[in-house]
């Protein structure tokens, strides 16, 4: 089912263009995207080699694409598809779906996503993204087969977490995605669906309404690294589950079985150094063999969401959230980050080495921990938060 983003999504999607690219270097980066066989890797050779100069590497004769790097077959195959592709066509046809595209040169690219192996050149996006998104934001995942008992948890979770200013980060399938991002909506909080798709093919169709909801009410955005056109292929769904797992700062599978895309999102979070919670099920349920095994295997069992809160230090933050739209940084609080690193200072340090009032240091402290940009770790010692 192709999604009619004009028309549907008009008054709540906007398109900005790159504020770093101009728009002809934007148009190449969104070509590139459409090309089968150059991924981020290849890409990243490419722009090494030509110099960010990414026309050029478009243009490219064969000779040149081979010193960049690039496989002969890949290279063939590059050029056979470069003829049906017109970079500034995909761009106009973008602008006039009102579609968002983040490339890894924008500030607005997620920077947990950043930070992942072979994280996307280019995402494309219909909604809002904020920055509270890009700092507390958790997975919840699971099977589509859900028991009562699965809807049940996720609900809990999800709705607990969105009231406590938690993005929750999901995939838009059937059964615990779908309940996972209606929950956080009813809540009132926000929730990104990722999707094994161009933002033309919503899948599954029965969630059209849904993916149409989290975009109207400005609570959350649809992204994807697929190109418009792209339908939701089995291969593509593995590439879905790593944006999940790479926008997140942890996964929670509430239920799932052995075999389940649920724990492919789970294993992808571990190879990203993400935390990984699990719900534990019942023994004799098979929604509940997959979360146990992960238990087994050393994903942080969870009850409730208590649990997470305390392992990722997240009780304070809606104050946090409220600080920093109320608080802006200042050039002492500036200041006094230069002092602090990830290894635990104490008070007394930080005032001796910043020459600042002690109580100045000390009303400071607190209000940047309020901000989420420094952790008290106890005995009056400070770290950065991120």
């Amino acid at each position: 089912m192709r999604i009619e983003t004009k028309n549907h999504f008009e008054n709540a999607a906007r398109y900005y263009p790159s504020n770093v690219l101009t728009l002809d270097a934007l148009a190449y980066w969104i070509a590139f995207s459409r090309v089968l066989g150059i991924g981020p890797v290849r890409f990243r050779h490419l722009l090494d080699f030509f110099q960010d100069d990414v026309a050029a590497a478009w243009h490219a004769s064969m000779p040149e694409l081979k010193a960049a790097g690039l496989e002969h077959k890949i290279i063939e195959s590059f050029l056979k598809q470069r003829t049906t592709i017109i970079p500034l066509q995909e761009l106009e046809r973008l602008q006039q779906l009102r579609i968002q595209v983040i490339t890894w040169k924008d500030p607005t690219y997620p920077p947990l996503l950043r930070k992942i192996e072979y994280p996307p050149a280019v995402l494309y996006m219909c909604g809002t993204l904020t920055d509270d998104d890009h700092q507390y934001s958790l997975g919840i995942v699971g099977t589509r087969r859900m028991t009562m008992y699965g809807r049940q948890v996720t609900e809990r979770f999800s709705s607990e977490l969105a009231r406590g200013k938690i993005t929750i980060v999901s995939g838009l399938a059937l059964g615990i995605d779908t309940v996972a991002h209606t929950s956080a909506l009813n809540a009132g909080g926000r929730t990104l669906a990722i999707l094994a798709s161009g933002l033309d093919h919503i899948y599954p169709a029965s969630n059209y309404q849904l993916a149409k909801r989290i975009v109207e009410s400005g609570q959350g955005a649809l992204i994807t690294a697929f190109p418009l056109g792209v339908k939701p292929e089995a291969g593509n769904f593995p590439a879905r589950n790593h944006i999940i797992s790479g926008l997140s700062l942890g996964i929670i599978v509430t239920e799932a079985p052995q075999k389940s895309g649920a724990l492919i999102t789970a294993n992808s979070a571990l190879n990203q150094g993400r935390e990984v919670f699990a719900v534990p099920g019942a023994i004799f349920s098979p929604g509940g063999e997959g979360v146990n095994k992960l238990i087994q295997d050393g994903a942080h069992p969870v009850t409730q969401v208590k649990d997470i809160l305390e392992h990722l230090n997240f009780y304070m933050v809606p104050q946090q959230v409220e600080a920093k739209a109320i608080l802006p940084a200042d050039e002492e609080e500036r200041a006094l980050l230069a002092h602090l690193s990830h290894e635990p200072r104490h008070i007394d340090e930080i005032i001796q080495s910043s020459l600042l009032n002690a109580a100045n240091v000390s009303s400071l402290l607190t209000i940047m921990e309020l901000k989420g940009m420094i952790r008290h770790v106890g005995g009056m010692q400070y770290i950065l938060a991120h």
